[in-house]
């Protein structure tokens, strides 16, 4: 298949939807499809390129905090990428995917789409991540772009239900983002400095609705806090918030963006994993450290579909809650035989979120879509 990816930013690789579409693009690429990408930053072989769209100056700083770009459509450069695709894939619900959708229409070619903002990751951002009503607004005004297709991406079953839910009328593909073959269960030495820590990860951007604050005040409230070295591997708008609020913590925290080498080498000497977000649609960082072998600790939120990771009670807790956090974290610290047993059990959970049988479910919806158009037309 000749297949066109149309995805804002392409180049920022500390974007967790860029990492996603990256990882598809090579996966389909191997499988044997003609790959292209429309996105925003430099031209390549198989990469052509758009301008950015430009905000004021106050909503700009904002995205410019979040490394958020957004593309400026180009309806003749978009025609011309837009012939002979057997397939046209939109990632974001914004101005790009919106004009794009329209010219594939006109162009008659097969096209279809994939669910990866959550309303939250905006209403958290302004201090209304728990107003539901704006959150519904948010999926009811997404939804006049989403009904326009007739097959979704939704990287979870939680996601899945919430479009239903709201009205959305496509066909819902539940496909995980997908696990690199790079991130698996090897064990490695902690470096030299960090012997004798115990290491908490958390991975993530540092916004609002991921609630690193509350792991940082579990740590606080842990027996093992002066033993703790917490690792929150990531950047964004709470930097200096979290660094602050960790000031007291008698190892102070590590607070940076990893590479791809260095996560992986990260997640294979850690103790315990926590994901303490709100809302999440999926969340890959958990389940890649899962596959590196570590028992996850994750926020029961109503709003996060991370809890499909957990394996039992003992790897959730009551989201927002620190001190139950703690407990949860003290618990397999005090129980080493117990969290060594687990490590492998998750391990091997984690396999069937592999990229190589993502990649097969994307190329089954892009077929179908092939198939319904040739009807339509």
């Amino acid at each position: 298949m000749k297949i066109l990816i149309v995805i804002d930013q392409y180049d920022n690789l500390s974007n967790g939807t860029t990492i996603s579409a990256k990882r598809f693009v090579d996966g389909l690429r191997k499988a044997g499809n003609e790959v292209q990408i429309l996105s925003t930053g430099k031209n390549g072989a198989d990469k052509f390129s758009l301008k950015t769209y430009k905000f004021p100056k106050i909503i700009d700083k904002y995205f410019k905090a979040n490394e958020m770009v957004f593309a400026k459509p180009d309806e003749e450069v978009m025609k011309n990428v837009f012939q002979n695709q057997d397939v046209i894939h939109f990632y974001m619900p914004f101005r790009l995917a919106k004009k794009g959708v329209k010219i594939a229409e006109e162009m008659h070619i097969p096209h279809t789409t994939a669910f990866h903002v959550q309303p939250e990751n905006i209403t958290y951002a302004v201090g209304l991540g728990t107003n539901h009503h704006i959150n519904d607004t948010i999926y009811t005004y997404f939804r006049n772009y989403y009904n326009k297709f007739r097959h979704i991406h939704c990287p979870s079953n939680f996601i899945a239900n919430q479009l239903k839910e709201h009205g959305y009328t496509a066909k819902l593909h539940v496909i995980s983002n997908g696990i690199g073959e790079e991130f698996k269960f090897a064990r490695i030495e902690k470096p030299e400095e960090l012997k004798n820590k115990i290491i908490i990860t958390m991975v993530g951007r540092y916004s609002p609705e991921k609630r690193q604050d509350v792991l940082i005040d579990a740590i606080k409230k842990s027996k093992y806090e002066n033993k703790i070295q917490l690792v929150l591997a990531g950047k964004g708008q709470c930097f200096e918030e979290y660094k602050k609020k960790s000031e007291e913590l008698t190892n102070k925290p590590i607070l940076k963006f990893y590479p791809k080498d260095d996560l992986v080498n990260l997640l294979s000497y850690t103790d315990i994993y926590v994901h303490s977000a709100d809302a999440e649609i999926e969340a890959i960082s958990c389940l890649e450290a899962i596959a590196c072998g570590n028992v996850p600790i994750i926020s029961n939120s109503n709003e996060s579909a991370t809890v499909q990771f957990a394996m039992d009670e003992d790897s959730l807790f009551e989201h927002g809650n620190s001190e139950n956090l703690a407990k949860k974290i003290d618990y397999f610290l005090d129980n080493p035989n117990i969290l060594e047993k687990k490590r492998k059990e998750y391990a091997e959970f984690a396999n069937r979120f592999r990229i190589e049988n993502s990649v097969k479910l994307m190329e089954e919806m892009f077929k179908e879509e092939i198939e319904e158009y040739k009807n339509i037309k």
